[in-house]
């Protein structure tokens, strides 16, 4: 790993005028500027078939700024930004645009094409081999500097283990693997990255991260909104393919992983993907039958408004059978965690938007307060969206009562104005991408082993033609997942009103 930026970087980004570069690109990379975080030399060059100027192209992506995150936008600023920005009008499916794009790389001496270049593949990824080879094929993808050029690929990779080898594979034959970075943008997030410390910089964790003092972990994540304009891309991979395959299995990793023998890239590397192959290569997945919950949203009434169903979105077939929420429960058979069980979550149209991590302790409290105390359980809240921190709830005496126990929390971060002003998940990931920073970054190998492991699972559905059951828009989501919990004498915690305070 290089932390070192080169004096002088060339941002390429295809899909130049996508959903992805007006909404997350274009905005984090103008956030470092205002930062003072970008390359010394940076020059970012947007290629798309929209726009037949650079000015066209400059109006068009300045009113989705203002429009998208008024907050941050200046008419000062932005004019000061627009100046790394570049446009080459091409088709990325056409011969002759990679000439062009050639050309325009190249010095007079075409000694420049593919140094410190980075080439940002913000397209679907069934054109990711394709452009990869046209790369190759037009000189574009060699450079005498190793690690470099650098390609980036965002999710979805793959929609099975099949087909996401056969990108890789394709992939690798042109950049190899220390040059892919794959994207998964939960990992910039700033609670994600503080998992890690918050588990191995404080001794009061540690030595109680294991199957002797927790109970059991929950991992959340849970959104308000339907596919929206999404809807080609997600009825051929559902919430299993969509969250579980990529956020909540590399949180997973992370909150369960074996201690590192460094803090490198290569050693986190190494322990999450020791972990995901356990988890994949686990002989039964147990009774899923009882430990996997699939649901679809129907229509109804949030608030004053009455929202469709899954089926009857755009672009969504009208007997549609993929999953818009998952729920299921995992083992991980490992020393530190046999029998501890795993409750992962994720679904569309829900209650509320958040991503949160549960930690609850066991509950083996002195016998005379578990008797006719009630003391609640031990948690640790990882919060990583909308709001980013840590709780803890525990137990204490009811002030003025003699011997009445109640729960109180204690938070952590949430209101520090360090943390307020954190950068967002794309802004770090750029900032990473420029030094060459891989530990945020997803290895082939964990994306594989995570593939292996929502295969089984899909196969399990197809198998059994498991049906999705319907929920209510703005509920907590299918009645099978809450008793999926109660069937091992547990809750949701999610769903607890104390969340709201937290």
């Amino acid at each position: 790993m290089n932390n070192k930026m080169p004096e002088m970087i060339q941002l390429v980004i295809f899909g130049g005028t996508g959903d992805l570069s007006r909404s997350k690109l274009i905005p984090g990379l103008y956030k470092l500027y205002k930062r003072n975080s970008l390359p010394d030399q940076l020059s970012i060059l947007g290629l798309a078939r929209s726009f037949s100027s650079r000015k066209a192209y400059l109006q068009s992506l300045e009113q989705s700024l203002k429009e998208e995150n008024p907050e941050i936008y200046t008419k000062e600023s932005w004019n000061n930004f627009k100046e790394y920005l570049d446009y080459l009008q091409m088709d990325f499916t056409e011969d002759i645009g990679y000439n062009k794009l050639y050309h325009h790389l190249n010095d007079q001496e075409g000694n420049q094409a593919g140094r410190h270049c980075i080439y940002y593949l913000a397209t679907a990824p069934e054109f990711f081999p394709m452009i990869t080879e046209n790369l190759k094929e037009h000189r574009l993808s060699k450079s005498r500097e190793p690690g470099w050029p650098r390609l980036v690929i965002e999710k979805p990779f793959g929609y099975s283990l099949s087909s996401a080898r056969d990108y890789n594979s394709q992939i690798c034959q042109v950049f190899p693997e220390e040059n892919v970075y794959r994207i998964d943008h939960y990992l910039g997030k700033e609670m994600i990255q503080n998992i890690l410390t918050m588990r191995f910089a404080n001794m009061f964790f540690e030595p109680i991260w294991n199957k002797h003092y927790i109970d059991n972990i929950q991992i959340v994540s849970t959104e308000t909104s339907g596919i929206k304009t999404r809807g080609k891309y997600y009825d051929n991979a559902g919430a299993l393919r969509d969250m579980v395959q990529s956020h909540l299995l590399q949180m997973l990793a992370l909150i369960t992983m074996e201690s590192p023998a460094d803090m490198s890239t290569e050693s986190i590397r190494h322990e999450k993907i020791k972990l995901l192959k356990i988890l994949a290569s686990s002989p039964s997945l147990g009774n899923l039958r009882d430990n996997l919950v699939i649901g679809q949203y129907k229509s109804g009434i949030i608030g004053e408004s009455t929202v469709p169903g899954y089926q009857d979105e755009d672009n969504i077939a009208s007997n549609s059978r993929t999953e818009t929420f998952a729920a299921v429960k995992l083992n991980i058979n490992n020393l530190r965690w046999r029998g501890v069980p795993f409750y992962l979550k994720t679904g569309k149209r829900l209650h509320k938007k958040s991503a949160k991590i549960y930690v609850q302790f066991k509950d083996d409290f002195h016998p005379a307060l578990s008797k006719d105390k009630n003391p609640e359980a031990n948690l640790l809240i990882i919060k990583i969206q909308p709001e980013e921190g840590v709780s803890m709830q525990f137990n204490a005496k009811e002030p003025g009562s003699q011997d009445k126990i109640t729960s109180v929390f204690m938070d952590f971060c949430q209101q520090a104005p360090d943390l307020q002003n954190t950068p967002e998940a794309y802004e770090e990931l750029l900032l990473a991408l420029f030094k060459g920073d891989q530990s945020l970054f997803t290895h082939w190998d964990g994306v594989k082993n995570s593939w292996l492991y929502i295969d089984k699972l899909r196969d399990y559905i197809e198998a059994n033609r498991l049906e999705p059951e319907k929920y209510n828009p703005g509920s907590n989501g299918p009645a099978s997942s809450e008793e999926m919990l109660k069937r091992d004498g547990r809750r949701w915690w999610d769903e607890e009103e104390f969340d709201a305070n937290t």
